[in-house]
């Protein structure tokens, strides 16, 4: 059989490098969504090796991920230590003292075309202190420790929101790992000992593992980690480096016992001297995690930074990790696609890196190709990857950009940054005329580009002049509406820790 014809046809065969978190959320997906084309799916890990296993926090993402695979939501909490998730609240990133939160939900109702957040900075500039979060449910929810689950049929924006969850990343890889072996992918725990490639077009052909078997595979998934062993280190695809925007280049983890007292149903990212501190609470722990720049705090001094404001006793040694912000410059090569860490990364401050694998797994299966691979679809699925990385970066430039811890010089140093040019023109849009410019691949909508506007009280001079369809006497009996409904709706939601206790016989 020539070269050629061997190319001929479908993929019989996957071959996945690498498992933890994304090699498993690729093997539990591929399973379903391929199923009726019935490839053999093989996953390749070695126990000796171990994961990063930190990343505890999502976006309201994984609920689509999760009825994707058919695996219930109640399933995942009780399984996972989980907990909900209705935002992030940011400590100290305008300045000591100061607070924010970041709602996976909607501000306020628009009006005659007119977006609401039109008709606050009219009030605002009239007089009226009332905060943006007073306008958004999911905010109050995460405020006050309360669980409701979103309507299916909202009457209004106002009851638009959502929620995502905080897990145990290493039992929710191992939930996913038996979910995939039930559905017939192939598990195999050997270490990797050389890649074989494709003499005519390069392509990886085989794997050698450490007990002399050869794996060989149609497709494969690079989830190797930093290492990126197929793509970057088999096919040399080359690094791209964003440490000039996201300095941050090192990260300590350690779970803590939880102080006494309710479950929050929220992620909390607090600014330290030189990057931020997470704090993820799950059933039986509490995660945490000092993100920051070794320019400025040497690991030492970090760890000890950590350990003193830990909330309970440690649970584990602590885990450094370090890190280069960036991607892969090209995120599919040949017959290689890399998820995860192997295809790039940004800091957890948004909790995207599960995001980023689901929606990297969402492109592949949409482009799914034959066995030739046609490297059209490879570009596109390039040119969409870079986007959507991009996007981030500035959505987590802007975090820190728009700090005002003047004399810190980290924050100094993170302020004086000039902007992107993407990130520039959603700025000049917003600060001119309170509008928000839309980029193909966003993964955070006007929503949240607002949190991060009003949380840092970067405010357009004027509001629209289509706000002045409405008098200000109107428009403060309808806000005043919009509180009361708000108000009206909390009473209907119960507490975070009963929520568990019913669901999960937390």
């Amino acid at each position: 059989m020539t070269g050629e014809a061997a190319m001929d046809g479908p993929v019989r065969s996957i071959v996945i490098v690498g498992g933890g978190t994304a090699g498993w959320m690729a093997a539990t997906y591929l399973a379903r969504r391929l199923g009726h084309l019935r490839p053999d799916i093989t996953v390749i890990e070695s126990a000796a090796i171990g994961t990063v296993g930190v990343g505890e926090a999502t976006v309201p993402a994984i609920r689509d991920f999760l009825a994707a695979i058919e695996l219930g939501e109640p399933e995942v909490l009780r399984e996972t230590g989980g907990t909900i998730k209705y935002g992030i609240r940011f400590d100290g990133w305008k300045r000591e003292g100061h607070r924010f939160f970041h709602p996976f939900g909607l501000y306020g109702v628009a009006a005659r075309g007119v977006a609401f957040h039109h008709y606050w900075l009219k009030m605002r500039a009239a007089g009226d202190a009332t905060p943006l979060s007073d306008y958004c449910l999911a905010t109050q929810l995460a405020e006050r420790g309360l669980f409701l689950p979103p309507s299916d049929r909202p009457a209004n924006d106002l009851g638009v929101f959502n929620f995502a969850v905080h897990f145990d990343a290493s039992k929710f890889a191992a939930l996913l790992r038996r979910l995939a072996v039930a559905n017939n992918v192939r598990h195999i725990d050997a270490r990797i000992d050389a890649v074989e490639r494709d003499g005519d077009d390069g392509r990886v052909a085989a794997v050698t593992l450490d007990d002399g078997r050869r794996v060989a595979g149609d497709l494969w998934i690079d989830c190797s980690g930093f290492r990126s062993l197929l793509l970057g280190e088999a096919l040399g695809v080359p690094y791209v480096d964003w440490r000039h925007w996201l300095p941050c280049d090192r990260a300590i983890a350690i779970p803590c016992a939880a102080a006494d007292g309710p479950t929050t149903p929220f992620t909390v990212a607090t600014a330290r001297a030189a990057g931020w501190q997470w704090r993820i609470p799950l059933r039986h722990r509490v995660g945490n995690g000092y993100v920051y720049c070794s320019d400025h705090v040497d690991d030492d001094a970090a760890e000890r930074a950590l350990l003193a404001s830990l909330e309970g006793e440690p649970l584990a040694a602590p885990n450094r990790l370090r890190f280069t912000t960036g991607h892969r410059a090209r995120f599919w090569e040949k017959n290689v696609v890399a998820l995860g860490l192997a295809s790039g990364f940004l800091e957890p401050l948004e909790s995207t890196s599960i995001s980023l694998i689901q929606s990297g797994l969402e492109r592949f299966v949409a482009l799914f190709p034959d066995k030739d691979v046609d490297p059209r679809l490879a570009a596109t699925y390039n040119r969409q990857s870079v986007l959507e990385f991009e996007r981030l970066r500035d959505f987590l430039l802007l975090h820190y950009w728009s700090n005002r811890r003047v004399g810190e010089p980290f924050w100094d140093r993170m302020r004086a940054l000039a902007p992107t040019e993407g990130l520039q023109i959603k700025l000049d849009a917003w600060r001119a005329g309170g509008e928000f410019v839309r980029n193909e691949w966003d993964t955070f909508q006007d929503p949240s580009w607002l949190s991060m506007y009003a949380g840092f009280d970067d405010l357009p001079a004027r509001h629209s002049p289509l706000a002045d369809q409405v008098s200000e006497r109107d428009l403060a009996d309808s806000l005043s509406r919009m509180r009361a409904a708000i108000a009206g709706t909390l009473g209907h939601a119960e507490p975070h820790d009963a929520f568990l206790a019913r669901t999960v016989g937390a």
